[in-house]
């Protein structure tokens, strides 16, 4: 029966059965299958379709305010078995920062922690800050503005600069008047949210926007146009420092920050990882 409720849950999440069933590693038959066996015990329909999109009805998101925290609440005792000091960490990460410097600083952190067995997902930061919400994950490292997620424990850890990549590494000519085209990551980003209006105070426009950083970097570097990106990024794609402009100075950056539950912020697994997180990223930056 928990398999199904949590199926429901990533339901409501999701919005579609494709997208469930790769959330839950399971086939979309299997998704269905699930909801239909929670719509006979209940003698209730939970779901409905919209569109390609699949929404609650009034019943489905009754019962998903319910289980939600009870099945956060199942998933905290056994993070509690975890504080002994072994066992394993689950860790969200936004998937810009596991796809450049991330890797390198966890690797430290594995080293530093070796009786812990580390599980790593990435996902976006919204999805993220969501599966740390409902327990699926214990923490998570992910950018965004730390006063949007007041129901979670949030540390800004530092702040990565944003850079231009010219447009296939040409010349940049910034306007004297209006504004500065760029490509960059669409409003969904927790990255965008918490720079947004640094971005206007720059005179920098949004012209194009996509899903992901490092899409943006590609597009840039073919000559679509001016891309707009973290520094890591950048650096991870072998853009040469002096091609690209650097707006960390300016005041151009974004947050990374670490997450976790307020009831599992103490235990001592997750205060150690964060204790090493903090010196990794502190030694890097030095």
């Amino acid at each position: 029966m928990i398999e199904n409720l949590e199926t429901l849950l990533a339901l409501s999440r999701t919005g579609t059965m494709l997208e469930a069933a790769t959330d839950l590693r399971v086939s979309q038959s299997a998704v269905s299958k699930r909801i239909a066996t929670l719509e006979k015990y209940y003698d209730r329909k939970l779901i409905q379709k919209k569109g390609r999109r699949v929404e609650l009805t009034q019943h489905g998101k009754q019962l998903v305010d319910k289980i939600a925290p009870v099945l956060s609440g199942l998933r905290d005792l056994f993070v509690d078995d975890l504080s002994a000091g072994r066992g394993e960490l689950t860790i969200g990460v936004s998937d810009a920062i596991l796809s450049s410097w991330g890797p390198a600083i966890f690797i430290k952190i594995k080293q530093a922690m070796p009786d812990v067995k580390f599980a790593f997902h990435t996902y976006r930061t919204p999805v993220v800050l969501d599966r740390v919400r409902s327990g699926e994950f214990m923490l998570g490292v992910c950018t965004g503005s730390d006063t949007l997620d007041t129901d979670l424990q949030s540390e800004v850890l530092m702040r990565e600069s944003m850079v231009i990549i010219p447009s296939a590494l040409s010349e940049l000519k910034w306007p004297k008047k209006g504004e500065l085209p760029v490509i960059t990551i669409e409003d969904y980003s927790g990255a965008w949210r918490s720079f947004r209006d640094e971005v206007k105070r720059l005179r920098i426009r949004r012209e194009v926007a996509l899903e992901s950083f490092f899409s943006v970097a590609q597009m840039a570097l073919a000559g679509f146009g001016h891309g707009l990106v973290p520094i890591g990024v950048a650096r991870t794609l072998n853009v040469p420092e002096e091609k690209m402009m650097n707006l960390g100075e300016q005041g151009l950056t974004r947050p990374v920050r670490f997450v976790a539950r307020k009831s599992t912020y103490s235990l001592p697994i997750v205060t150690h990882f964060y204790q090493a997180l903090a010196l990794a990223l502190g030694e890097s930056e030095g």
